[in-house]
């Protein structure tokens, strides 16, 4: 059941039953995937549309040598592109993080919901812009920020995602990435994020264990971070859509 989707669509405008009842039988084929695979590549042409229902993934471009660059992290709630299925072929790869279990949505099936269901239609144009913005606040935090900005920033975006969708309690949420990852999605190297961490556990700003991520004091973190969760357009902007307004 795709609820972290409909908890997150609700972030920008109120759902009726019957939208909710439409999102739920998007979901109707399922995949698991295992941890360190990848879900698509490429080159490959991209024929569905992937929910995510459970775990987390990464987008990545690779160079020839190896070296990667995560330019994205899906969590629970998220689609992937609802409008892949033009492209020709994929010029990049999706990997799966942890276990990942994945709705695949036929391209017919989501394009008959979003004709008929123009409330969720501009829902899932506001995740799509939401998705552009995140990836604009992407590349100001690898060419503006510094090392220790780059990761509060990150943190501090993934928590409010992740408790937008229902999966942080109190000042915690779930965080399985490895430092590795961390360095490839920021742009730093292995060492430097080992020792921005130190740095950001010294200062009280975040405890890392059990992967599990604990935010002691969201303010300090976002101070440190210079970080506006505007881009992140959580405040139902569609308010004025929503059902028996």
């Amino acid at each position: 059941m795709p609820q972290h989707l409909i908890d997150k669509l609700e972030r920008f405008t109120r759902l009726s039953d019957e939208d909710r009842q439409v999102l739920k039988a998007l979901a109707r084929k399922v995949r698991l995937i295992e941890a360190g695979v990848d879900i698509i590549q490429e080159g490959d042409r991209p024929e569905t549309v992937n929910l995510f229902l459970d775990g987390w993934a990464c987008r990545y471009k690779q160079l020839e040598d190896g070296r990667r660059q995560i330019v994205a992290f899906f969590v629970p709630g998220d689609l992937c592109d609802i409008h892949i299925y033009v492209l020709r072929e994929m010029d990049h790869a999706i990997a799966a993080i942890t276990p990942v279990r994945l709705a695949t949505v036929p391209r017919e099936i989501l394009l008959d919901t979003m004709d008929r269901h123009p409330r969720i239609t501009r829902a899932l144009w506001w995740e799509s812009l939401v998705n552009a913005a995140i990836q604009r606040e992407w590349t100001v935090n690898i060419g503006r920020r510094t090392a220790l900005e780059r990761l509060a920033h990150l943190f501090c975006e993934l928590f409010l995602r992740l408790r937008a969708v229902g999966l942080a309690e109190g000042s915690t949420c779930p965080f399985p990435l490895t430092q590795l990852e961390l360095a490839d999605a920021t742009g730093l190297t292995n060492v430097h994020v080992n020792r921005t961490l130190k740095e950001m556990r010294n200062a009280g700003l975040i405890l890392l264990k059990s992967r599990q991520l604990t935010v002691p004091d969201l303010a300090a973190l976002q101070k440190a971070a210079l970080f506006n969760p505007n881009y992140l357009h959580l405040e139902r902007e569609g308010a004025h859509l929503s059902a028996n307004a």
